[in-house]
């Protein structure tokens, strides 16, 4: 299933200086998300900084959203994550698409521009009606957590 996401550029250097958001394999699901900054940053350990994408999008609708996860090999190699987890674009946002990274690793570390910072992943959403109840309906597991299924 696909659907058509709008792309604007909001820098000029985005589909020239630096590449534009794609895809780096036909099987990807994260499109790879590039740091269009005037100058290097210097990503401090323990530190978290704001980096511009120069980009916006324009989902269809509500009933999608597209998610901004950390990409795997700056997570493991430099310990560069997300500084909230996972990020969410919700579908009337039309700002600018900027990346909270937070340095875990154990070195300082630096960000170029063009360099890819994360990915994002488009997805459906399911808006929930919710109610008020007394109880739920029972399950085999029950309120069994955090572990209680085994390893």
């Amino acid at each position: 299933m696909s659907y058509k996401v709008m792309i604007k550029y909001l820098n000029e250097k985005v589909g020239k200086q630096i590449p534009a958001p794609s895809y780096a394999t036909v099987g990807a699901a994260g499109m790879d998300l590039t740091a269009c900054i005037d100058e290097d940053i210097l990503l401090k350990r323990g530190e978290i900084v704001l980096i511009p994408t120069g980009i916006a999008i324009a989902l269809p609708d509500s009933s999608s959203v597209a998610y901004i996860y950390a990409r795997s090999g700056l997570a493991i190699k430099h310990g560069i994550m997300l500084a909230n987890g996972v990020g969410v674009v919700d579908s009337d946002y039309r700002g600018e698409v900027k990346v909270g990274l937070i340095n875990l690793g154990k070195e300082d570390y630096v960000i170029k521009c063009g360099d890819r910072i994360a990915q994002m992943v488009f997805s459906p959403v399911l808006i929930a009606e919710t109610e008020v109840c007394d109880n739920l309906s029972d399950t085999d597991r029950g309120e069994g957590g955090f572990g209680s299924t085994g390893r």
